[in-house]
């Protein structure tokens, strides 16, 4: 399979997209969710995968009732995560080979999160791999989050590229939506979420990996080439 357009920049999602990061934020949730004794569906703690906060809080107080006091919960969860993750997060499988890829065609990238740029710097700098992008979207750099198109077009602007000539790259549903929004071509690479009807009709390809994303573009690299 070929991709629709030409390809002439990148962005990346983060979390579960790079990073091995939404099985520790998952973890961490149901540690300290069992040390309060509350039940808590994974049906309903998918909700908050790739939500703004305040909707995954919503989804949170939606089962457990809208008296709950949930920042004392979500602050423990934070503080959990961190604890975890400090020493670093296991990259996802083919994220080296793809930016290797990425240098040889000679296309630009950028990161595009909902997390923090603190949680970029020190996720990505402890695999060194801050430098091997040109620039970094996250949390307070737009308007409104994912599923809103603003985090993508503001990567596509900071590129300096077109967005329809993006290749947006997600793990959750609420990031496809969001590519989708922003009118890029959007491959889902699916972590803790599935994809669903709706999410497909979204995507040019829904991708077991990253090395899968690689050979697509090593695939149009070649074919350029050739023309």
């Amino acid at each position: 399979m070929t991709l629709p357009r030409q390809v002439r920049a990148v962005v990346f999602d983060m979390d579960g997209l790079l990073l091995d990061t939404e099985v520790a934020a998952r973890d961490s949730f149901y540690e300290v969710a069992a040390e309060r004794d509350l039940d808590v569906p994974m049906a309903v703690y998918v909700q908050m995968i790739g939500a703004p906060g305040g909707a995954g809080r919503q989804a949170l107080l939606t089962h457990l009732g809208p008296d709950f006091q949930i920042e004392p919960l979500w602050a423990a969860w934070e503080a959990r995560f961190h604890l975890v993750t400090e020493a670093g997060v296991a990259l996802k499988a083919g994220v080296v080979e793809l930016l290797d890829q990425l240098d040889a065609s000679g296309l630009p990238r950028a990161v595009c999160t909902s997390s923090s740029h603190r949680m970029v710097d020190n996720h990505l700098g402890h695999h060194e791999l801050l430098p091997r992008f040109d620039a970094v979207i996250a949390r307070g750099d737009y308007a409104q989050g994912k599923p809103h198109p603003d985090p993508f077009l503001k990567a596509a602007e900071a590129l300096g590229v077109e967005p329809e000539h993006c290749l947006a790259l997600e793990d959750s549903h609420n990031g496809v939506r969001a590519a989708h929004a922003a009118r890029m071509m959007t491959i889902m690479v699916p972590d803790l979420l599935h994809a669903t009807e709706e999410i497909s009709a979204l995507c040019v390809r829904i991708a077991q990996d990253l090395h899968e994303v690689r050979a697509l573009i090593a695939t149009q690299a070649e074919t350029k080439e050739k023309a």
